[in-house]
């Protein structure tokens, strides 16, 4: 066990740092750990920034994190760990971090369990036609007899497909086995054995479409993934089926999901889109089997803790001479966002 001190400092964008680590976590870093500045840097260039690089051993960064080039890190003669209090590194740590040897950490598997929860959330009441059946409440105002409008509706034994075997896909599947729902997975990196450990059945994405009540998708956003959910993959999924997407808008053709939505026989749930904020006057807005939210299946209000936590634990783990639990490795970047 090393007992030698370590300096830790932040990097990251304005006000990132007060929305992710409350105050207690940045007073008890833990023994073994000295805390250099409670203010961020927010650039790798000014006196300050500069002072603090040649000090610090474990680098804690967050969203606005400015890039660690060259020049970065030859001002940084120490630094050994890179922790990133957040999901992706590739804006902020570039191929210099990784030819050093240097070792790098994000709290992605942290940052994922809330958008897991979001996803189970919305695939319950998908099945329940909740969305559906309070929006007709709403706009009739009258009786409803909830199972003479939707006599399919419930969770038992409905079908959920995952589009992707992800971390945040896991953890979706992980949590769906509370429920008596079968459970399909598309993804060509998963092996049968793999999939059986995990307790899903295995499709392609032309069977899970097809077959399936609810489709998920939990695949990164890559180059190979632009457009995954292409038109004929929309075309074919199942009548009366429930789209949801909580990864990112690239991977879905939207103007075809938007077709198909408006033939009336399929519902989308939509936490991201291409772009973000769609034009005001996107159909996706006002049609009555769409619901969009605000990018919020992630991270937000006391759920940025988490992330906090899970990288603090990390820099103790450096403090204590064991092995990084989330740790990144180059060839990792090829397979996550």
């Amino acid at each position: 066990m090393t007992t030698t001190e370590l300096n830790v400092a932040l990097a990251m964008g304005p006000g990132v740092v007060n929305r992710v680590f409350p105050a207690r976590r940045l007073d008890s870093m833990g023994p073994g750990l000295k805390l250099l500045s409670p203010a961020p840097m927010g650039d790798f260039t000014s006196q300050r920034s500069l002072e603090i690089l040649g000090a610090t051993d474990i680098l804690i960064t967050g969203w606005g994190c400015p890039k660690l080039d060259a020049a970065a890190l030859g001002a940084a003669p120490r630094l050994s760990h890179i922790l990133h209090a957040g999901g992706t590194v590739k804006h902020h740590v570039g191929d210099e971090c990784w030819e050093r040897g240097i070792h790098v950490s994000t709290a992605a598997d942290a940052n994922s369990i809330p958008v897991a929860e979001y996803t189970v959330a919305m695939i319950l009441l998908a099945n329940k036609r909740v969305l559906q059946i309070a929006r007709k409440l709403h706009t009739e105002r009258v009786e409803i007899e909830p199972d003479h409008v939707f006599p399919d509706m419930g969770n038992f034994g409905k079908r959920v497909g995952i589009i992707g075997a992800s971390r945040i896909g896991r953890h979706v599947i992980r949590l769906l086995k509370a429920y008596d729902l079968q459970v399909a997975v598309a993804d060509p990196f998963l092996d049968d054995a793999e999939a059986a450990a995990l307790g899903v059945e295995r499709l392609s994405l032309e069977e899970l479409v097809a077959g399936c009540d609810v489709v998920s998708l939990h695949a990164p956003s890559l180059p190979s993934t632009r457009n995954l959910v292409h038109e004929g993959l929309v075309a074919g999924l199942k009548p009366g089926a429930t789209f949801i997407n909580t990864a990112r808008g690239e991977l879905v053709d939207q103007d075809a999901l938007l077709r198909r939505v408006e033939q009336g026989d399929l519902y989308a749930i939509l936490d991201v889109t291409t772009p973000w904020v769609l034009p005001a006057d996107s159909s996706f807005y006002t049609h009555p089997n769409v619901l969009l939210t605000p990018h919020l299946a992630g991270s937000l209000g006391t759920e940025l803790e988490r992330m906090a936590v899970s990288t603090i634990e990390e820099a103790r783990r450096v403090a204590r001479g064991e092995p990084l639990l989330h740790r990144l490795h180059a060839r990792d970047l090829a397979f996550t966002a």
